[in-house]
């Protein structure tokens, strides 16, 4: 299914509608380069990236943990065929080891909880974590707002700044693709 797809890995790729209504391979370029970033061996629950395309144009934001995954993520979107130029605004995660403890153990928390363990077998699992000098945000999208609670319940667990929700439901991501 197709917002399963998008759930799997948690690519949100906005497309304006008027640029998606005015040129119909905005459609073509919106799954290349969402394949990009799926495929990519080297995206993890940790990072996060989001594109946005606009006549050709792909503007990448998001923050991942590595500089090399933000180079390498801009050179495989601008390989895409019909892609003129990309804006890679893809932020670097600050290297922090309590920000990588945080991470892992919430992480593990999820994942290994027996409600959402079904999320951790999937090849792109679906909950991202970012953590950003203690603040906490899960995004991505799950089936239901059980699942959404449940995840954020289990992050306010671990001793975070804060804890952001912006986990989506597929119901939720089914009608923002209908809006296009």
């Amino acid at each position: 299914m197709w917002t399963r797809f998008i759930a799997s890995a948690f690519l949100v790729l906005a497309l304006t509608a008027p640029a998606f209504a005015q040129d119909p391979s905005s459609l073509q370029i919106f799954r290349s380069v969402q394949r990009q970033v799926l495929t990519y061996s080297h995206f993890t629950v940790f990072d996060s990236v989001n594109a946005q395309i606009k006549d050709g144009v792909v503007t990448l934001t998001g923050k991942v943990l590595m500089p090399f995954k933000k180079d390498d993520l801009g050179e495989r979107v601008a390989k895409v065929r019909g892609v003129k130029a990309v804006n890679n605004l893809i932020e670097i995660l600050p290297a922090s080891q309590s920000d990588d403890a945080l991470r892992t153990g919430i992480a593990n928390a999820i994942y290994g909880n027996a409600s959402l363990s079904r999320y951790g077998a999937q090849v792109n699992p679906p909950i991202h974590i970012i953590v950003e000098r203690g603040r906490v945000t899960l995004e991505g999208v799950v089936n239901n707002n059980v699942d959404r609670q449940l995840a954020y319940s289990i992050a306010s667990m671990f001793q975070a700044f804060s804890v952001k929700n912006d986990l989506r439901t597929d119901d939720e991501v089914k009608k923002e693709l209908e809006k296009l």
